[in-house]
């Protein structure tokens, strides 16, 4: 049996106001996505100056781009398009969108002068993520089912980004081992279906990308710090200059379980800054390389454990962190030793994505029964 839902999706967990349409196959055996178009407004710029995500500001620009983002989607009505909408409909989307000033006159804009799109299912981010940032595409999401009288689920973010790699039309093989590596998430998962999710390891404390952020303000970078801490260490590689006497610990990495720890990791880099008066650009290479070395080790530690635990078919390895290239060549390289398919999804799709959430939007409609207008809540701390 054969399954193809056309999925509009709405992506505002954080600081990436992001929409897509996808359509996704879904059959006994194979899933497969295909982006129809997609749609992003990054906030990082505006971020910048307050170090890091300033959840108020996330929220005020969600709403300020999510009807914009919207209507470079949609087509235009013809002159003869133009449908009526009962007062009482309009009174209901006011209504959900009255916390966002302006939200609701740029929306109703936007739905009068364009037509709805050719699509089953609206999918939306229900969490984890900055409850106030998701409040705004779940009030948006609302309005455009009750609108467009569409059915709306509500999706799972770190799901959304285990699926990611159905994007690149990848098959997962059963029971996988899913490692979610994140500005805010560092866990372990195994799957024994697209519905069945085991959290069996996690950060006892900072996330891997979330310590990238930190060392690299420890060094004078701004943020977003992470992907500068990995240039640095890669520029390091490039010009044969290693950590020298610059040595970190591996936190936890000789542990039996599945947890990692990275806050004595940050805490150790600190204190290695300190003892320079002047940090040139040699010694924040120094730093840095070493920094990801640890970080590096310490991942690969733990997949090769759990690996050596049970006979997963799959390794899946997700989230913004894997856009990190060197950490992505060593877990190619790990998993050909170890010989398991390894699923990553493309360098486009590591980040925070509509289209991610469209996949598991699908495969959330499969255990769910989709409705008009649902009354879905936002879940900063959702798990599985």
């Amino acid at each position: 049996m054969k399954t193809v839902r056309k999925i509009l999706a709405i992506e505002t967990s954080c600081d990436e106001t992001a929409l897509a349409l996808v359509e996704v196959d879904i059959s006994d055996s194979h899933i497969t996505a295909k982006e129809i178009r997609s749609e992003l407004f990054s906030q990082i710029d505006i971020h910048k100056e307050f170090g890091g995500v300033f959840p108020a500001v996330a929220k005020r620009e969600h709403a300020r781009h999510a009807p914009l983002l919207l209507e470079k989607m949609l087509e235009k009505k013809t002159a003869h398009g133009e449908t009526e909408t009962a007062a009482d409909i309009w009174q209901q989307i006011e209504t959900l969108l009255e916390r966002e000033p302006n939200l609701f006159e740029k929306t109703k804009e936007v739905l009068l002068t364009n037509q709805k799109p050719d699509i089953d299912l609206i999918a939306v981010t229900q969490g984890p993520g900055l409850e106030p940032a998701l409040w705004v595409g779940i009030n948006f999401a609302r309005a455009l089912s009750l609108y467009w009288n569409i059915p709306l689920v509500g999706t799972n973010h770190m799901k959304g980004h285990i699926f990611s790699v159905l994007l690149n039309q990848q098959s997962i093989a059963f029971p996988a081992l899913a490692l979610l590596i994140s500005g805010g998430h560092t866990e372990l998962v195994e799957m024994n279906s697209i519905s069945d999710f085991t959290i069996i390891g996690k950060t006892k404390d900072d996330a891997v990308g979330e310590s990238y952020d930190k060392v690299a303000r420890m060094i004078g970078l701004e943020y977003p710090g992470g992907p500068k801490i990995a240039q640095l260490a890669q520029a390091a590689r490039d010009a044969g200059i290693h950590s020298g006497d610059i040595k970190l610990p591996r936190p936890m990495i000789s542990t039996k379980d599945l947890d990692f720890s990275f806050s004595g990791l940050k805490t150790a880099a600190l204190y290695k800054v300190r003892e320079f008066e002047i940090l040139n650009d040699t010694i924040k290479m120094h730093i840095a390389h070493e920094f990801e070395e640890a970080v590096t080790d310490v991942v690969l530690a733990k997949i090769t454990r759990a690996l050596e635990s049970k006979p997963y078919q799959t390794l899946i390895i997700s989230g913004g962190v894997i856009a990190n290239s060197y950490l992505r060549q060593r877990l190619e390289r790990l998993a050909s030793e170890l010989d398991i398919p390894l699923l990553l999804p493309k360098l486009a799709d590591s980040t925070d994505n509509a289209q991610m959430i469209a996949v598991a939007g699908a495969l959330e409609s499969l255990n769910t029964k989709p409705q008009i207008n649902p009354e879905l809540q936002a879940f900063g701390n959702l798990s599985y």
